[in-house]
Formats: C-alpha cells, structure tokens, sequence
C-alpha cells in the first residue's frame, strides 16, 4: 500500500465509495502487479516504449529523455525505499550496466539540447541508431536482473525452515 499512497504523495486520495477504492486497488494489483510479475519468467522480458523520433537534436533529445526514466524508473522499483539491495552477482552487473547507459543517455540528452555544439544530421541519425542497440541490451539487463533477483528469492525460501503452526 505504500508503493500506493506514494503514487498520490503519500497519501491516499478520498474515494466517494468503497466500490471506487476496490475498484482502484483492483486495477492496479490484478492488472499492474501481475503484469510486472510476469517479467519473473524467461520468456517474458521487459520490453522498453518505442516511438518514432525526427532525427532532430529534439527527437535525440526525446528520445535520450525517455530512455533515461525508464531506466531510473526500472531502478526505483527495484530499490524502492531502499538506499542499497544486496543483490545476486548477476543482478549487481546488471544495475551496474544500467547506471552506465542511463549516465551515457543524460550525456546525449545534454549534448542534444546544448545548441552551441555541432551535431551534424548525419551524426544524430547514427546516434538514434545505436540508440536501438542500447534499448536491446538495456531490455536484456533489467531482464536478467529480474531473473537473477527471482533465482536468489527462490533459493532462499527454499532454504528457510517451515515451522510448524502450533496447535491450541
């Protein structure tokens, strides 16, 4: 419920009837929730938004933009409040990598919107080419992060003794 509230600035909005609050909850737990918790199995990867950009310093600029959140927002889910995880190996890489290409997309989005350097109609339309290689590699981390946290979840739980509900 807090990953809820916090949609709302932490705190939940009035409802006029608990049909309405139900049917907000509902939405968000049976449609988000497992819609995100099918990206645990490995024939569902995460699949980035794509659009249609100009090759113009703006759609560069756009595009940079968005690839940028989404891999801060990717981020945010994983850690929510949490200011460090301690993840699987794989899972730490992964992250690692994301940090990379979110650092190198800020960089072009800066690059983009600075109007006092060169960027030749040739070389944005290069830049917005590779930019497809980046979403591919960058679908193919958040995935196998993904992956890596479930193994590791799974293990654990498998490890952990079942205590036995006592009887009155």
């Amino acid at each position: 419920m807090k990953s809820v509230e916090a949609l709302w600035g932490g705190t939940l909005p009035t409802f006029d009837s608990e049909e309405a609050l139900n049917e907000l909850i509902g939405a968000l737990v049976m449609g988000l929730w497992n819609r995100l918790s099918r990206h645990q199995e490995r024939s569902a990867p995460f699949r980035l938004t794509r659009i249609e950009v100009p090759a113009t310093r703006d759609g560069m600029a756009t595009l940079a933009l968005m690839r940028r959140e989404e891999l801060d927002g990717f981020t945010e889910g994983l850690f929510g409040d949490n200011e460090s995880l301690d993840l699987p190996e794989r899972a730490h890489r992964a992250i690692k990598l994301l940090a990379e290409m979110r650092a190198m997309l800020e960089g072009v989005r800066e690059l983009a919107e600075n109007l006092g350097k060169p960027a030749e109609p040739a070389d944005i339309a290069i830049t917005l080419g590779q930019f497809r290689e980046l979403t591919r590699i960058a679908e193919h981390e958040m995935h196998e992060a993904v992956l890596s946290c479930t193994r590791a979840r799974r293990q654990m739980l498998r490890t952990m003794p079942a205590a036995r509900p006592v009887l009155h």
